[in-house]
């Protein structure tokens, strides 16, 4: 592991270059004050220290001889100066003050602006994670899991944001008070400054060891909260079948090792961050011992002064306060490299083809689709779900696909949309490879009902015209009329307007799957996918939808996985699978004739109409 991903990613916030640099400036600023109070000491010592020591007037002498070009103080304000110590050092006092009031707004502005930048480019970088897995093909999002890709959205891009609030914000703030605070020393004494050097080596070596291991027990741990959030995800959301099967107890069990897990990790962090600072500031206490000890031997000596040696010295120890802190921030850096290599882990992964710009538009379904010796396995699986399946639909037919569970009808329906690309063959509609255009021109020519009907946060009205924003509500209200799904809206109190809780846990199976059908015919499709579309609906509505499909369906090509007979009865023609495979097709009565598991399927799988 490097730290490459987590300064591809730190580019993301030159896109605010501007408000980075006025924040440097502002953190400069604000760092001056260190250097001015630094430079404040060595005439406030002089003052207070040195027997006969004339003030303000001897201050604003020295000011004219060493700092200021051509005695720019006139005699005649010298002498106008109060004598005496006290005056002396409360001119300074509040110069200084003026000179912190200064600096604390610069602080304000340099803390602002970086956490400005921070903010939006996480919500940048969050924001891209999320259109890239919601374009990345369905079998990598099935084989990886989607809650591993939304921890890695929302966790590992908050956890990305800590380490750029340290570099930009904290790290800043305290290099730039360090360099002053060096400077100031160098200026006022070099010799002294340039030995206590010889620390950076040494606590360079012990940030960057202590940084390795926190990186590592990082990535653990980061890869352990995903499983908790996935976790505590399928739980909840199957809260009704952990309650009826009384498996409480086994999922507060399975979330508690989850969490054992994430919780030594951390420690293994937690242990990591605490030697640092220890061990940093006992390195640098012992060096600036050695300094002190220095700097008496100069001052015995005659070599230097004592106010320069105190000046250098509390340079070197504001530096050192500004280089403790440093360590802990580079460790938030570290750990947020773990989270920047998962995320770019997610961002290598190869988006959904079909999407570029470059391929042709494929135009309304009108002559036949048709499935070319196609094949398809699971990532992981041992066998195919679909072996050299061959067949040909053509345009306004009705086919049911009916077959023992696990058989592959849901499998070879989905690779119409080309929500999976088939391993070996081709998928054609009307002639065209599917594979060959762009898969939006495909998938708005599609409209699909599912046995597991999904809705969204929001309203009834939002639901139906999901997928169709230029729907006006009098086509929503007529195709939720179409699904008979409008008895039921009407007789709510807010209709249309109605809120749909998450997942339409708020609604019936019958309701949910009666609004999903809607949201197929308001769409319009020239290709129609009924994959056990009506199994939660009553014999009754499903009666009176009957009628509605079979109005609809017309002009249309109709893919049916169904469950009820009468369904099955409707179809042009029927068509038999068995592991992964075709093995008989035609009507109801060629089929009872001249297929066994046909005759077995009508007989004990293939619901009656009036069995609910």
């Amino acid at each position: 592991m490097n730290m490459d991903a987590f300064w591809n990613d730190a580019r993301t916030m030159l896109r605010w270059k501007n408000l980075i640099i006025l924040g440097f400036v502002c953190a400069f600023i604000s760092a001056g004050g260190v250097g001015a109070g630094l430079f404040a000491a060595l005439p406030i010592i002089e003052t207070i220290m040195e027997p006969g020591h004339e003030g303000l007037p001897q201050l604003a002498r020295d000011l004219n001889e060493h700092w200021i070009v051509n005695g720019a103080i006139s005699q005649e304000t010298i002498a106008s100066l109060p004598t005496g110590a006290f005056d002396a050092v409360l001119v300074i006092m509040l110069a200084l003050g003026v000179l912190a009031i200064i600096g604390a707004t610069a602080n304000f502005l340099h803390q602002f602006l970086a956490l400005t930048v921070v903010y939006r480019s996480v919500a940048l970088i969050r924001r891209r994670a999320f259109g890239h897995v919601i374009h990345l093909p369905l079998k990598t999002v099935v084989s990886e899991g989607p809650t591993d890709a939304i921890s890695r959205i929302i966790n590992d891009t908050e956890t990305l944001g800590s380490g750029f609030t340290a570099l930009l914000s904290k790290v800043v703030a305290h290099i730039t008070k360090g360099m002053v605070a060096l400077t100031t020393a160098f200026i006022i004494n070099w010799q002294l400054a340039l030995s206590a050097m010889i620390v950076l080596p040494l606590l360079g070596a012990v940030i960057r060891k202590i940084g390795k291991r926190i990186r590592r027990a990082s990535e653990r741990t980061l890869s352990s909260r995903a499983s908790l959030f996935r976790a505590a995800t399928e739980s909840l959301q199957g809260l009704r079948v952990v309650k009826v099967h009384t498996t409480e107890r086994y999922e507060s069990g399975r979330f508690a090792r989850i969490n054992k897990d994430v919780l030594k990790q951390q420690l293994k962090i937690r242990t990591a961050r605490a030697v640092a600072g220890p061990v940093v500031e006992l390195v640098t206490m012992l060096i600036l011992g050695a300094l002190v000890l220095f700097g008496v031997k100069l001052i015995q000596d005659g070599v230097l002064q004592l106010n320069e040696v105190m000046a250098t010295l509390g340079g070197l120890a504001l530096a050192a306060a500004s280089i403790k802190p440093i360590t802990g921030l580079v460790n938030d850096i570290q750990q947020s490299s773990a989270a920047a290599d998962r995320l770019d882990r997610l961002m290598s992964e190869p988006r959904e083809p079909g999407h570029e710009q470059r391929l042709p538009k494929l135009n309304r379904h009108h002559d036949s689709i048709r499935f070319e010796q196609v094949s398809f396995a699971y990532p992981g699986a041992n066998s195919k779900a679909l072996n050299n399946v061959d067949l040909r639909i053509n345009y306004g037919e009705t086919v049911a696909f009916v077959g023992p569970n696990g058989c592959g009808k849901t499998t070879l329906l989905s690779l119409v949309p080309r929500l999976f690309d088939p391993a070996d063959g081709r998928v054609l509609i009307d002639g065209t490879d599917v594979a060959r255009v762009r898969v939006r021109s495909l998938r708005r020519q599609i409209g699909v009902v599912t046995q597991e009907v999904v809705l969204f946060k929001g309203s009834i009205l939002d639901n139906i015209g999901y997928g169709n924003p230029q729907a006006t509500r009098e086509r929503i209200e007529e195709a939720a009329k179409a699904a008979r799904a409008w008895d039921f809206i009407s007789a709510m109190e807010q209709g249309l307007d109605t809120p749909v809780g998450e997942q339409g846990l708020t609604l019936s199976g019958g309701q949910r799957q009666r609004i999903a059908i809607a949201r197929a015919i308001l769409r319009d499709p020239a290709i129609l996918v009924l994959d056990e579309a009506t199994s939660m609906i009553d014999a009754a509505s499903e009666r009176a939808i009957s009628d509605v499909l079979d109005s609809f369906c017309k002009g249309r090509t109709t893919l049916i996985v169904a469950h009820r007979l009468s369904t099955v009865l409707g179809a042009d023609r029927i068509v038999v699978m068995d592991q992964g495979s075709v093995v008989a097709t035609g009507t109801h009565e060629e089929l009872m004739d001249s297929c066994d598991l046909y005759q077995s399927l009508a007989r004990h799988q293939l619901m009656p109409s009036d069995q609910d």
